[in-house]
């Protein structure tokens, strides 16, 4: 029996990439589902061999570190260098935006909240 080895739902094209690279370079045999014709379906990569579990997730567990510290090493320097505006920048930019996001939020806390004491639970 196969085993779910990397969900694709949501995951970056180029992620995908990398990870059947080195998949494929470490010779773990795997095989790939589609999301089908109406996206409903899995898509993913399957592990066929479980003695091989072991070491692909390593792998796996690798890739998603060295992944995880290259991206945060670039925000980084993209909030050093200005490019990553703090919350308030952002507000000023779009202020009527942000005020109807957040009205909205608080639309929906409030319809919740009336509606659970006026059920009287």
């Amino acid at each position: 029996m196969t085993i779910l080895l990397f969900p694709l739902r949501g995951v970056p094209d180029d992620e995908a990439d990398e990870v059947r690279e080195l998949l494929a370079n470490e010779e773990i045999d795997f095989y790939e589902t589609s999301a089908g014709n109406w996206g409903i379906s899995m898509p993913a990569l399957w592990l066929r061999d479980h003695g091989q579990l072991q070491q692909a997730r390593e792998l796996l567990a690798d890739y998603q570190q060295q992944r995880f510290s290259a991206a945060r090493e670039v925000y980084l320097q993209s909030q050093q260098l200005g490019k990553c505006p703090p919350l308030l920048t952002a507000f000023l930019k779009k202020p009527v935006q942000h005020l109807l996001y957040w009205s909205g939020s608080l639309l929906v806390v409030y319809v919740s909240i009336k509606l659970l004491f006026e059920l009287g639970l």
